[in-house]
């Protein structure tokens, strides 16, 4: 492989990127292109102040092989390369690249990177995110072993998913029996409440207008509301346009009264629905519009053979409720050997 520093989203073509990501290791839609161009131009909405972009493309005969999307910057004390989408916002991470070329590239990539003039002086590889499945876990642990690095390994958040088998009732069976019965009750209690109760996934025929429909329910949520500075509302911004443009965004609304009363921004990507974030407007919390809107969802995965639900990193209460089950992310460092 030949292994080349990049130093612009726009040098490894998207196209090809995509088309290695459908066929890689770890397939998210947080590793495609047009995420993490959008991750990069913010920062993470802020998130780092200070850093060096380090995308390090491989290449078989002129062909993609395989791409680090990477950036350098200090981080607990160490001068870190880290994975591009880190930390808060992009839920897996990972390299990208087939599984057969999968420990190839790795150690050709950390002998690239060792030898290389840029970034300089990085004391340590500091990977969140990463699948509990990835291979790129052992990968790191036999190339530290064999080159004298250390090698630090940890759980660092549950990813509760649903797998979904077929129908909505094939689901409901499956999730415990007071839990089934609150899910009908409240549905039909809105259903019935005679307030006009809808709801509909947006056509985004405005996208502005769309977004910060979205962006103002997520605000009725006090740590939403100071988590969504003005960087990270250009953020947010950023990711749910490209996901649109791009052919995955899945926002759905649900409307009483003639309001919109909750929201749900999901990812329909690789089969699945990877549940992003959500708003509530906490004045209708009579009607129980986040598990009446996360019902309906589930229902619709269900109903177009969506394989899962991922609501993706957090162990908050309701996940399980609604019957789903701990997988992980984890986050790996590297630290070198001078």
């Amino acid at each position: 492989m030949k292994y080349i520093l990049h130093k612009d989203f726009s040098e490894i073509n998207p196209q090809e990127w995509n088309a290695l990501l459908s066929e890689s290791v770890t397939n998210a839609p947080f590793l495609r292109h047009e995420y993490q161009n959008a991750w990069w131009e913010h920062r993470g909405g802020g998130e780092w102040q200070k850093a060096q972009l380090t995308l390090v493309a491989a290449y078989e005969e002129e062909r993609l092989a395989g791409v680090a999307p990477l950036f350098a910057a200090q981080h607990e004390g160490r001068s870190a390369l880290m994975l591009s989408g880190s930390v808060e916002i992009s839920d897996y991470l990972d390299l990208i690249v087939r599984q057969e070329k999968h420990a190839q590239f790795v150690s050709g990539l950390l002998d690239f990177l060792a030898a290389a003039d840029e970034p300089a002086a990085w004391d340590c590889l500091d990977w969140y995110n990463l699948p509990d499945s990835s291979p790129t876990l052992a990968a790191l642990k036999a190339e530290a072993a064999r080159r004298g690095w250390s090698y630090l390994e940890e759980t660092y958040r549950p990813t509760p998913y649903i797998a979904l088998k077929g129908s909505f009732e094939e689901y409901l069976s499956r999730v415990d029996k007071k839990q089934r019965h609150e899910i009908r009750r409240k549905t039909r209690r809105l259903e019935e409440s005679g307030r006009g109760a809808r709801w509909f996934i947006s056509d985004m025929k405005d996208v502005e207008a769309e977004t910060e429909a979205f962006l103002t329910l997520m605000e009725h949520h006090q740590e939403k509301a100071e988590f969504l500075r003005d960087a990270m509302r250009r953020q947010m911004s950023a990711i749910i346009r490209a996901a649109h443009e791009n052919g995955w965004l899945w926002l759905a609304f649900l409307e009483a009264d003639g309001k919109r009363i909750a929201a749900c921004l999901n990812f329909d990507y690789n089969d699945k629905l990877w549940g992003y974030n959500a708003g509530v407007n906490r004045d209708f919390k009579d009607l129980s519009p986040g598990w009446a809107l996360l019902a309906y969802t589930l229902q619709w995965a269900c109903e177009n053979n969506r394989k899962e639900f991922d609501f993706m990193r957090g162990d908050e209460e309701y996940k399980y409720r609604f019957g789903a089950v701990n997988r992980y992310v984890m986050r790996a460092r590297c630290l070198r050997k001078d």
